[in-house]
C-alpha cells in the first residue's frame, strides 16, 4: 500500500508543473498537494483519502494566490 501510494504521489509531481495562469497554478498545486497528503498520511497511518483531499485544497489554494514571479517551475506539461 505505501509503494502504490508513493508511486502515485511521484506520478502526481511528474505530470504538474506551476504554469502561467491561476488555473494552471491551481491545477497544479492541487496536484501536488493531493499526492503529498496521501503520502503524509500513509507514511504518519492516517487515511489516505483524508490526507489527499486537505492536501489538495491547501496546494490548490496556494497555486491560486500565487503569481508567477512568486514560484515559477516552468510551463505545465498539458501546454
Amino acid at each position: 500500500m505505501l509503494l502504490r501510494t508513493m508511486l502515485v504521489s511521484g506520478l502526481c509531481l511528474f505530470v504538474a508543473s506551476c504554469g502561467s495562469t491561476r488555473t494552471d497554478r491551481a491545477l497544479s498545486g492541487g496536484a501536488i498537494g493531493a499526492g503529498a497528503g496521501a503520502l503524509g498520511s500513509a507514511v504518519t497511518g492516517g487515511n489516505i483519502g483524508t490526507g489527499a483531499v486537505i492536501g489538495g485544497a491547501a496546494g490548490a489554494a496556494t497555486g491560486a494566490a500565487t503569481d508567477k514571479d512568486d514560484i515559477d517551475l516552468g510551463d505545465p506539461v498539458w501546454r
